[in-house]
């Protein structure tokens, strides 16, 4: 081969490696976050091809599904003093994918950190009534607890359930005695009630 065609092929290659690196794909999915000397651009880029400055810019493509994750069980103590183990599910998505990248090194580990330590604050604010007779106002006070710090990470949290309120085991004893207390006394009031009408 010629020393021609060898540079010719070279610089071919190293023109189809420029503008490989130029061209990104954008899931529809995902928004790009493109940073250029470290600074963020304005305009978040949309679904498809897109072309950045190769070795310039810097591209950050972030999901914004609805994300569900549990929430472990978090032990604490309710207004009344009873002990309880309760997990929870958010579900959450990215609203602002700039805000995102930027105002939080990891988005789903800071929501993660925020709904455990959330929960653990709602529950010490209730009783354990309310939490097993109204998890609905619960479910809403959680989740208007863990979207005001999320909003200045550009995540928006659509709606949080307690899924399991484990009690301990004496409390949950004591309960059975009192509900079936409860079902004999009215047993024996609706006998007395027959036997007066006849």
């Amino acid at each position: 081969m010629s020393p021609l065609l060898i540079t010719l092929a070279l610089l071919a290659f190293l023109v189809l490696t420029v503008v490989g690196a130029g061209v990104q794909l954008v899931q529809q999915y995902q928004r790009g976050v493109v940073l250029r000397f470290g600074r963020l651009l304005p305009t978040v880029r949309e679904p498809g091809l897109r072309i950045i400055v190769p070795f310039v810019d810097r591209m950050t493509k972030v999901p914004v599904q609805t994300v569900v994750m549990d929430v472990p069980s978090q032990g604490a103590i309710t207004r009344d003093n009873v002990t309880l183990a309760v997990d929870a599910v958010v579900y959450f998505r990215v609203s602002d994918p700039a805000k995102a990248v930027v105002n939080v090194d990891n988005y789903l580990g800071a929501v993660s950190q925020v709904a455990q330590t959330s929960l653990r604050s709602v529950i010490g604010r209730v009783d354990l009534d309310t939490m097993l007779s109204d998890r609905e106002q619960v479910n809403d006070e959680l989740r208007a607890v863990i979207d005001t710090p999320t909003e200045a990470w550009g995540v928006s949290v659509d709606r949080v359930e307690i899924k399991d309120i484990a009690l301990p085991e004496g409390m949950r004893r004591s309960m059975s005695r009192q509900a079936e207390a409860e079902r004999d006394r009215r047993a024996r009031v609706i006998a007395a009630e027959g036997e007066a009408q006849a």
